[in-house]
């Protein structure tokens, strides 16, 4: 696949190789990269035009005879296209409309009975067993947890879908992608114009040890990319979609939640760029790096976060663990009526650096002691960022950071 790799800090940003970028002002001269007046602020997700879906496969087809071309609209034609983990072929696959990942090869939706059928679960039987009045606050074992662990495996089955190596996806017609896992783990990877909801575990799992008094915890993210390297993804749209968590009633006096992530970067990922997207109305937003115990991730996880969108959003924007991130140009929104309260914007984890520059928060709530949260990392650098109107820089002061020790190899306007 012909791509131009500008170097940010190890970072990668993706073009097609005619298109014309200034690498030093990151100017990105494409018809299809919308322009912005206010270099503050993101504005708007950018849509593809008809002509610009054309004019890529027309490149493809004239110029690069090698690259296939493959167009899908349902569960089973986007299985096949993607192939398995060893498909490396240079391919480009178009997603037109809604594809639910919950609709089988037969195209029967599958339900939550569906998955846990001959796993032996029971959520009745479950709530008795572990119960913390009477099981404590140890992790649940034994036969109903067993049962529980079945029917989540059974539907990563058909929800979970892998992308292989050299492999661009772009949505067209409004494309969606419902109820399902993304998971890039191979390099050269493109995403961009898709609208991803409601990555639903059917089956949470208790934790009483998970906090003071315990949590709910899901599976899915929206998009994960687990170890996957030199991956961009641009005009993509997060969400839980309609079934937000306040529809899920509670237990044990904690939220039913089947939600995990939206955009989670993970076990030795690197090189990620993620530009132009909107992630809104969820709770646990992005995870960049998943524990504190994997030191393996040290010298990975380097990513870059512009022009990005996040609105009414709990935490995790995003949470950062080992990692190298420079988040520049982003527009933080929460609003009072939102079901998803603002705790906080940037976690600051083990080990991990944080550059903050020019990003804009509009959170009435908010005060600037709520923009980062230190979870044991000590490297954060800020400029040039808004809160509800007035310049708060000095945030690395105030929480008695240390500055990042790594430098952007570019000179970008903001």
């Amino acid at each position: 696949m012909s791509l131009i790799i500008i170097s940010l800090v190890g970072f990668s940003f993706f073009m097609l190789r005619d298109k014309q970028v200034n690498a030093t002002t990151h100017e990105v001269k494409d018809k299809q990269v919308a322009s912005y007046q206010n270099k503050r602020i993101f504005a708007a997700i950018y849509e593809f035009k008809d002509k610009d879906i054309d004019y890529v496969k027309e490149y493809f087809s004239n110029k690069n005879k090698e690259t296939k071309v493959l167009a899908v609209s349902n569960w089973a034609d986007l299985m096949n296209a993607l192939g398995n983990q060893n498909n490396q072929t240079a391919k480009i696959i178009y997603i037109s409309g809604t594809i639910d990942m919950n609709i089988g090869s037969n195209g029967k939706t599958l339900t939550a009975a569906d998955y846990a059928n001959g796993a032996g679960y029971n959520f009745a039987t479950y709530l008795n067993t572990y119960n913390p009045t009477k099981y404590g606050k140890k992790m649940p074992t034994r036969t109903q947890e067993i049962a529980r662990d079945k029917a989540p495996k059974n539907q990563a089955k058909q929800i979970q879908y892998k992308v292989p190596s050299n492999t661009t996806i772009i949505g067209t017609n409004n494309a969606k992608i419902t109820g399902g896992n993304m998971i890039i783990n191979g390099s050269n990877v493109i995403v961009r114009n898709i609208t991803f909801e409601n990555a639903y575990d059917y089956f949470p799992q208790w934790d009483p040890t998970d906090g003071a008094s315990g949590n709910w915890n899901s599976q899915y993210d929206n998009l994960t990319v687990n170890g996957g390297s030199n991956v961009w993804l641009n005009h993509n749209q997060f969400s839980d979609g309609s079934p937000t968590d306040n529809k899920n009633g509670s237990y044990y006096g904690r939220e039913y939640q089947h939600h995990d992530g939206l955009v989670d970067i993970v076990n030795g990922a690197n090189n990620v760029t993620l530009s132009y997207n909107q992630l809104q109305n969820h709770d646990k937003s992005m995870n960049i790096g998943n524990s504190d115990s994997k030191t393996s991730d040290l010298g990975k996880l380097q990513v870059t976060m512009h022009h990005k969108h996040f609105d009414n959003l709990i935490q995790r924007q995003p949470r950062v663990r080992f990692g190298k991130v420079h988040i520049y140009n982003n527009y933080y929104s929460a609003t009072n009526s939102s079901i998803y309260k603002f705790m906080y914007a940037f976690g600051l984890g083990k080990q991990s650096q944080i550059y903050a520059q020019n990003n804009t928060f509009d959170v009435p709530t908010a005060s600037i002691n709520d923009i980062v949260k230190v979870f044991g990392g000590t490297n954060f650098t800020d400029n040039g960022n808004l809160l509800n109107g007035k310049q708060v820089d000095g945030i690395s002061k105030l929480t008695k950071l240390n500055p990042i020790t790594f430098s952007p190899n570019h000179k970008a306007s903001l």
